[in-house]
């Protein structure tokens, strides 16, 4: 199982290592690979250097400058995140060229679009026992770093280990008329997904999520799952299909 977690359920400390002792036990059901974000830390980190964000179409403009900044936060996140799940291995893309990646924009700077993953580390580090965690740096064509979305990055992941991955974000899954919890739909095929969109019951913030989940599907992952991660127990739920919104082919 590939767990994307990142964003609002970092934000607090609390809730940070609550999660983390989800995935623990999750990992006592499936092999599991965590692939990570950062944008809290980002942020600070960016700010504490007087540097601003600017986001095209949700993606951080990622000038050579601010790359580096990036890099370091995620670093530094990776290593405390690995230490929290415990019987972990913190890992970024340039590790044994973990994930590839080529320029996604010139004009949004240091940010790619994963174009490889060393699957064959990923099942070695299964293989003993351990949980990889893979923070969302990628390395390019000239040896150098790129700024890659953690959502599409899992998806890659997810693909190239032909697994499921789940997606823990801010709300319980896809719903038909948000915010009736009686709408939330417990499964969607590609075809739902794109009706959804165009009719406009998927919209605003949830048109990236769902985006990233039919990306995975395209790289091969049997399954994509959107689901809470604000909330006790949602993550075993929905590694067994049992809570969030789990999209198909």
């Amino acid at each position: 199982m590939i767990v994307k977690y990142g964003g609002n359920a970092m934000k607090s400390l609390d809730l940070r290592r609550a999660v983390a002792a989800e995935l623990a036990a999750l990992r006592a059901e499936f092999a599991l690979v965590v692939v990570h974000g950062g944008g809290p830390v980002i942020e600070r980190e960016l700010a504490t250097r007087g540097l601003t964000s600017q986001f095209r179409e949700g993606l951080r403009v990622t000038p050579p400058e601010a790359m580096d900044v990036v890099e370091m936060a995620l670093c530094q996140l990776n290593k405390q995140l690995s230490q929290d799940v415990g019987q972990a291995v913190g890992l970024m893309g340039r590790d044994a060229e973990l994930l590839r990646a080529e320029v996604l924009d010139p004009t949004l700077g240091r940010v790619g679009r994963v174009t490889g993953v060393n699957a064959a580390l990923l099942r070695t580090l299964l293989g003993a026992g351990l949980t990889p965690v893979v923070g969302c740096v990628a390395v390019g064509p000239d040896g150098e770093a790129l700024n890659v979305n953690a959502d599409t990055a899992a998806g890659a992941v997810a693909g190239a280990l032909g697994e499921g991955v789940i997606y823990l974000t801010d709300v319980d899954g896809v719903y038909r008329a948000y915010p009736d919890p009686q709408s939330l739909a417990p499964e969607l095929t590609r075809a739902q997904v794109e009706e959804g969109i165009a009719a406009g019951w998927i919209a605003g913030g949830m048109v990236p999520k769902v985006r990233s989940a039919l990306d995975a599907l395209d790289r091969g992952a049997p399954f994509a799952t959107i689901a809470s991660g604000m909330r006790a127990g949602v993550l075993m739920a929905a590694a067994r299909g049992e809570a969030g919104t789990r999209i198909r082919p």
